[in-house]
């Protein structure tokens, strides 16, 4: 070849290469093919499957449920020369015509698979026309994808009858299995129906698909393409595959992850199938036996503590109850929280060093700026351990420590948790918080009780997961014009920052707070087991805490272990309250049963308590460091450096007569005739609740009348004084043509006997420290005066009108 030939010959090529671009860039290759979504659980089976756009069942077959028997039946029986030709077999398209033209031997089309795939792709007329379109295209794909790609679209598209299309939509609708785990007897059964899909329709023709099954696989013995006893097997296994209904568990996250995901074939979700499976079987079971309480849902959350990955999934008692709203999804429902929150704000007042354990909290009715928590049981014991207000779940000492921890402060680090309606409602938030004055989910609850069982840490939880990385062979994904990669999420959960998961996670409370108040919840006697879980060692160990929202609407039960944190919301999707509807008779035992179904016989280990944890002996009494006379001491965790080191001052020593009838100070205390004598020393709200509910008080006798100094002592320091009624600021309105009345109340110290009540400053008139004094006020802007004997007093305005 001389120069001038080759140049043209460069020339050529170059021009033909410029053409095909060029119509491969004019005509692209057909749309991806629209698959039917699939969520997988965390073992790659499936777990929820839908219908494509198209109404059929075409779900994406991965190229690692393509086993080499799978694809040695198919190739062997459709296209054996598949590895060999570019898209097009010339050899059998010349055998083809021959047969076809002669009128010799069976009539045949010649096709390839990458030509069955072109016509699967681009479904038309069966002309000679037609035939040569496909073969061009079968010539772009196998320039576009490799053998294993061509393979699987393939093997995604070939019909089976009715509305399913694939390999892998046939297997689990009439094996119930991935194609991966199907026997050699069931691949070859796969295998041979693409071809008659209307005659050989499983379920139907079972007899006939045996005996081609069995031709074919007599054949694949002779052509030695499986060991002989694999054939013997496959010959003597019987076929008796009906159509099933495609999986359904989970329908609440999969609904979330295919709408999270639109376009996505395949999800591969963090669930597992079997606690799955067991947590909607007890939820289902549980709500039936609830019905006749006028209780009809109810949702699980079940999430692995160690990987913060969900895996299980309810969000209603059955998905199909029309009639009880069944797909609404109660995990990411807006609920009221009631106590559940209550754990973390004493996490919260731990690491701020205003609680320890045995501290002893007022348990009084009291007025915060206008706002007056009740208690559940509408009862108050005076003072409590914050471990047993904790434990019983108290309110009022729950808002009390709220007030002292500051709600912003609060509302701050469950925005940081991931609380959404909270953060939205936060500069509208107030001591109601505690009490289930806000909005969350299960989903945020159960993250919020796994970060205490993770020693304080949050992180966000995961819903799905990363796909298996591909073999070698397996690589080489092609791009989305026919969308043969798995496209699973790559984030770990959903909606994160930037919508990526902070693997480190944040430290919302310290792990000495986490473990007191894990500690705490632990100690609660459980419904199911009222003598102790040590009785029995197989049971777990939990630490849990329950909720029940204002009007009895929403139940809540959440607990956790070292493996485990399980929340539960039992109700009604409208909103309808119960009596019976309470966290502990009706969130609780289905709690329980989920702990034993899942975690039965697990080992149980346990939190151990942080270096930074201390002991230290308080004063039974308080809980406060021991002061001066604290004969009753106890041991008590603390924070060294944090926590509080007031002394206890719950007992006062008074100077008094020989017959305890005068008090003296220092600066008048005689030389003879007078005793040391110890009297308690309340707080003055817990005083006051005392002597109204006629429980023991002691105050001190008054003091000495001949005394000239300022009364109170050499400072005139002494407790304070406040008018428990009316409330300060407050507007009543009363019925100008009834005698209704106003009740006037102080606390005040045990050294005061006596008070005088004065109305816009006019004198009213006077009363013990305890008396309980009725008056009539006057409409209008009303001041309020009160002093004691010893020269204190307080004032407090409100609003008065009449009607």
């Amino acid at each position: 070849m001389n120069r001038r030939q080759g140049k043209w010959l460069f020339w050529g090529l170059t021009g033909a290469l410029l053409l095909l671009v060029g119509l491969d860039r004019l005509f692209p290759l057909p749309p991806a093919p629209r698959y039917s979504p699939i969520v997988l659980a965390a073992d790659g089976s499936v777990l929820h499957a839908y219908l494509n756009p198209t109404q059929k069942w075409r779900m994406k077959t991965e190229l690692a449920e393509i086993t080499p028997a799978l694809q040695q039946a198919i190739i062997n029986k459709e296209d054996r020369y598949f590895h060999y030709h570019f898209g097009v077999n010339p050899v059998a398209i010349l055998q083809a015509a021959g047969r076809n033209i002669f009128r010799t031997g069976r009539t045949t089309g010649a096709s390839t698979i990458t030509m069955q795939v072109a016509r699967l792709l681009e479904p038309k007329e069966r002309t000679f026309g037609n035939k040569l379109k496909e073969m061009l295209r079968a010539t772009q794909l196998e320039a576009h994808y490799s053998k294993a790609e061509i393979l699987q679209l393939y093997l995604n598209l070939v019909p089976y009858g009715g509305n399913i299309e694939g390999v892998k939509s046939a297997a689990l609708l009439y094996f119930q299995q991935p194609p991966d785990y199907l026997s050699l007897a069931q691949t070859v059964t796969l295998a041979i129906i693409p071809n008659q899909p209307r005659l050989l329709v499983l379920g139907k023709n079972n007899a006939l698909i045996l005996a081609e099954r069995n031709r074919w696989l007599r054949q694949f013995r002779q052509q030695h393409l499986f060991p002989n006893q694999d054939i013997e097997d496959a010959l003597n296994e019987p076929l008796d595959a009906q159509r099933h209904a495609a999986p359904t568990l989970a329908p609440h996250l999969a609904r979330r992850l295919v709408t999270q995901f639109p376009g996505q074939p395949i999800i591969h979700s963090t669930l597992r199938r079997s606690p799955q499976a067991k947590a909607e079987d007890l939820t289902k079971n549980y709500v039936r036996r609830l019905r006749e309480l006028g209780i009809t849902q109810a949702a699980v959350l079940v999430m692995n503590n160690r990987t913060r990955t969900v895996e299980a999934y309810v969000g209603s008692a059955d998905f199909q109850d029309n009639a009880s709203s069944g797909q609404v999804d109660g995990v990411r429902a807006i609920r009221s929280p009631g106590s559940t929150l209550k754990p973390f704000l004493y996490a919260l007042a731990v690491d701020r060093g205003i609680i320890t354990p045995k501290l002893k909290l007022p348990d009084v009715p009291t007025n915060f700026s206008g706002f007056r928590p009740e208690n559940f049981d509408k009862s108050c014991a005076g003072e409590v351990t914050v471990e047993r207000a904790l434990t019983y779940s108290l309110n009022i000492p729950a808002v009390r420590i709220l007030a002292d921890v500051g709600v912003p402060v609060f509302t701050d680090k469950l925005r940081a948790a991931g609380f959404k309606s909270v953060a939205k409602a936060a500069p509208r938030l107030g001591l109601s918080t505690i009490l289930g004055g806000c909005g969350a989910t299960l989903e945020e609850l159960t993250g919020l009780y796994a970060a205490l069982a993770s020693g304080g840490k949050w992180r966000r939880l995961r819903l799905t997961s990363p796909p298996r990385p591909p073999s070698p062979a397996e690589r080489g994904e092609p791009d989305d014009s026919v969308a043969l990669s798995s496209g699973s999420p790559r984030s770990a959960g959903e909606g994160g920052r930037g919508g990526e998961v902070n693997a480190e996670g944040d430290q919302l409370v310290s792990k000495a707070a986490a473990f007191l108040i894990t500690d705490i919840l632990a100690q609660r006697t459980r419904p199911d087991l009222p003598m102790g879980y040590q009785n029995s060692r197989h049971l777990p160990k939990i630490a849990w805490k329950t909720g029940t929202s204002y009007g009895r609407r929403d139940a809540w039960s959440i607990g956790y272990n070292a493996d485990y944190t399980i929340g539960v919301w039992v109700g009604n999707f409208s909103g309808q309250g119960s009596p019976a509807l309470t966290g502990a008779d009706v969130a609780s035992p289905l709690l329980f049963d989920l702990f034993n179904t899942l975690a039965y016989n697990s080992p149980n280990n346990w939190a151990v308590p942080p270096a930074t944890l201390d002991f230290r002996l308080v004063c039974a009494e308080t809980g406060l460091v021991p002061g001066e006379h604290c004969p009753n001491q106890l041991i008590d965790y603390y924070l060294p450096g944090t926590s509080s080191a007031r002394h206890c001052e719950h007992q006062k020593e008074a100077l008094v007569s020989a017959d305890g009838t005068i008090a003296y100070c220092r600066a008048c205390v005689p030389a003879a005739g007078f005793r040391r004598q110890l009297f308690l020393n309340p707080l003055l709200e817990v005083l006051a609740f005392r002597e109204a509910q006629g429980l023991p008080a002691s105050r001190l006798p008054p003091h000495n009348p001949a005394c000239r100094l300022v009364r109170g002592g050499e400072d005139g320091a002494g407790a304070a004084l406040a008018i428990t009624s009316p409330l300060d600021h407050a507007e009543y309105v009363l019925d100008r043509h009834d005698k209704q009345q106003m009740l006037l109340s102080c606390a005040a110290g045990s050294e005061v006997r006596q008070v005088f009540w004065y109305v816009n400053d006019r004198f009213l008139r006077a009363a013990s420290a305890t008396e309980r004094v009725f008056f009539r006020p006057p409409s209008g802007t009303v001041k309020i005066s009160c002093a004691d004997d010893h020269g204190r007093n307080v004032d407090i305005q409100l609003q008065v009108a009449e009607l």
